[in-house]
């Protein structure tokens, strides 16, 4: 409704600025028609103006969302077309995390199934000057693989309480700790680089960001909070063991972001910590990690960011699934895991981008057991045009490079076309 209002206002403005005008061309050309003679025709009656102006304000509902509660609501999203083929160790899934370690035949498809639906909210006032604000978007990447099979799925949900220099958020999102992500249109069902370097379960967490400006540029945030971690258990873990696995735990994280904006120049690097346990077997299995993430942009048309994690399992955050193993000696260890992505983006035109961008997890060979996955990598690079504002065309080739303790390495090639239209 307050969209309306404006586009009204803004409407009103724009009537007044036209009668001004016309007033004046008449004033003008008054003169000329009283000494030639001919005679101006009149202003249109008040009632045919108001049919015209109810006519306009009718138009203008037309876009607008109402809610139960009478405050703004806007309706976004995606809707993306796929097309795809993996070579023959990718399984029989549209994004494959990982190279398959036995060989199968090449898959093809097409989809629409990371298709995103959302909502954003435009809530009422808070006390002491606060705002209160929310999003949710789902897609269709549940359910079996099948096209007809396709359910809704909850991807981000997020309800902010916002104060100048203080935001609440509790919600659904990624990690605290890992809040980037590569560019991509080719793997949005699951978020980029899953299992290689990219730390994203989407999970219920509570935080707290308070901000500080040093200047106008220049200032730091510093995040808190709790994230829920999803516990699952590897193939190497028996069976037994599995069934006393947790499947949620609360984790500790924290993130301080320094940052410099000047316009088209920005600079920012983030370190961040992780700690958790896993409860598994009657044991406690510690995950604790060092996070760091980053971004730089000394040019309008070139960008460089990324992010890095150090430490022991990382499982519960969308790392490999391996974040322990059970030992010969019925002992539990975490598995010690290193990971991070990087990714360059050159900005060639207001309408085309190229991304290049890669990433790695690899795992300590000797908290392995059974033929695990030591060394996931993939690279990729796509090109990104905007056939119209709100209409996107990208292709992008990537591979996938993965080292198990046994099999040996397996390789695993992507090709995606995607065409996105945003609304």
């Amino acid at each position: 409704m307050r969209a309306v209002l404006e586009r009204l206002e803004k409407l009103e403005k724009q009537n007044r600025e036209l009668q001004a005008e016309i007033d004046q061309l008449r004033r003008e050309l008054g003169g000329s028609a009283v000494a030639a003679g001919v005679s101006l025709p009149t202003q249109p009656p008040v009632t045919e103006r108001l049919d015209v102006q109810e006519a306009r304000t009718e138009e203008l509902a037309q876009s607008k969302v109402e809610s139960s509660q009478k405050q703004p609501v806007a309706l976004t999203g995606m809707l993306l077309f796929n097309a795809f083929a993996n070579t023959r160790f990718g399984g029989t899934l549209q994004e494959p995390v990982t190279a398959s370690a036995a060989a199968g035949t090449n898959n093809t498809g097409a989809s629409f199934r990371q298709t995103v639906l959302g909502l954003k909210f435009n809530g009422p006032n808070l006390p002491g000057g606060g705002k209160a604000t929310g999003s949710f978007y789902m897609d269709f990447w549940g359910g079996a693989a099948a096209p007809s099979n396709n359910l809704f799925r909850i991807r981000l949900a997020t309800l902010d309480l916002a104060w100048k220099n203080t935001t609440f958020t509790v919600g659904q999102d990624k990690p605290i700790v890992a809040p980037r992500e590569p560019t991509t249109l080719a793997m949005v069902g699951l978020a980029p680089l899953t299992g290689a370097g990219n730390l994203w379960n989407w999970n219920p967490e509570v935080r707290v960001q308070q901000r500080f400006n040093f200047s106008e540029n220049t200032g730091v945030s510093a995040e808190f909070g709790v994230f829920q971690t999803t516990e699952t258990a590897s193939a190497a873990v028996p069976g037994a063991i599995a069934a006393t696995l947790e499947k949620a735990r609360p984790a500790w994280e924290g993130r301080f972001n320094f940052h410099h904006d000047s316009g088209d120049r920005q600079f920012a690097f983030a370190p961040g910590f992780h700690t958790a346990v896993t409860h598994v077997g009657g044991k406690t299995v510690s995950s604790d990690l060092f996070t760091m993430d980053w971004l730089v942009k000394p040019l309008a048309f070139f960008q460089v960011d990324g992010a890095y994690f150090h430490g022991t399992n990382a499982a519960g955050l969308g790392g490999l699934r391996q974040g322990f193993s059970v030992l010969s000696n019925g002992s539990i260890v975490p598995v010690h895991t290193t990971g991070g992505w990087t990714q360059a983006t050159f900005f060639a035109t207001p309408k085309l981008s190229f991304h290049a961008f890669g990433g790695e997890e690899a795992n300590r060979g000797a908290d392995l057991t059974g033929n695990l996955v030591r060394r996931n990598l993939i690279y990729a690079g796509n090109a990104i045009y905007k056939l119209a504002p709100n209409v996107l065309a990208a292709i992008e080739i990537s591979q996938n490079r993965t080292s198990y303790t046994v099999s040996g390495t397996r390789l695993n090639n992507h090709y995606d076309l995607a065409i996105a239209y945003l609304f």
